[in-house]
């Protein structure tokens, strides 16, 4: 899936990646950087307040959200982040990214250590956060070994690209495993998404969405 990548700069300077086979970006053209930020930080991760959070997220990709998520954990905020990947990326994609430049040596680092650390348990990259990788399809996960989630950062590729990744069946998997006030953040505002969700059991709402989109969606377990 990593074949013939090609990195490309995006609206705010930082980098996305086009995979070819799909004609996708992994990340907005408008702004790789603020997309991320917008959505799940601002949209997500800041919307909880507990001292314990629990994410999940659909597409580690290019470790992006997770970056700017430990970025965000802090004493007494402790984040235990989960995160799906069907096709990792090689570590010679991950070294040529620009997301950790305007960031501290030490925090720099950290970005590396995300895609260093060992699939399928959970590894402690700070003291205050905490990152299990599974290598998996998620049509074909086992979501009863999740912990569940305070968040659900869902970032599949689009839903004309990867259709699989939008079902019915999956949103209520989502649903399931999320706790109640559990948030679900995506950049997508597609009609079907929201009514998928809302099918599951969530309450929707349509939020202003990155630069280059006009709307974003947010889901509540009530």
């Amino acid at each position: 899936m990593s074949v013939g990548l090609v990195i490309e700069i995006t609206a705010d300077g930082s980098h996305t990646l086009f995979l070819p086979e799909l004609e996708e970006h992994y990340h907005s053209v408008n702004g790789a950087v603020q997309e991320s930020k917008h959505v799940f930080i601002e949209a997500g991760l800041r919307q909880v307040k507990q001292d314990v959070v629990h994410i999940f997220e659909v597409g580690f990709g290019t470790g992006l959200n997770a970056f700017l998520s430990l970025v965000e954990s802090d004493a007494p905020r402790e984040i235990h982040y989960t995160t799906i990947e069907a096709y990792p990326l090689p570590l010679s994609i991950i070294r040529q990214l620009n997301y950790a430049e305007k960031y501290s040596r030490e925090q720099q680092e950290l970005f590396y250590k995300l895609h260093e650390a060992e699939w399928g348990t959970e590894q402690q990259i700070t003291p205050y956060f905490y990152l299990t990788k599974i290598q998996a399809d998620l049509n074909q996960l086992d979501f009863s070994s999740l912990e569940s989630a305070d968040i659900i950062y869902f970032d599949a590729f689009a839903p004309d690209k990867q259709a699989e990744m939008w079902s019915q069946h999956i949103f209520d998997h989502m649903y399931n495993i999320s706790n109640e006030q559990g948030l679900l953040v995506t950049y997508c505002a597609k009609g079907v998404v929201r009514r998928m969700m809302q099918q599951s059991g969530y309450k929707t709402e349509r939020l202003p969405g990155p630069p280059g989109k006009r709307e974003m969606l947010r889901a509540t377990k009530l």
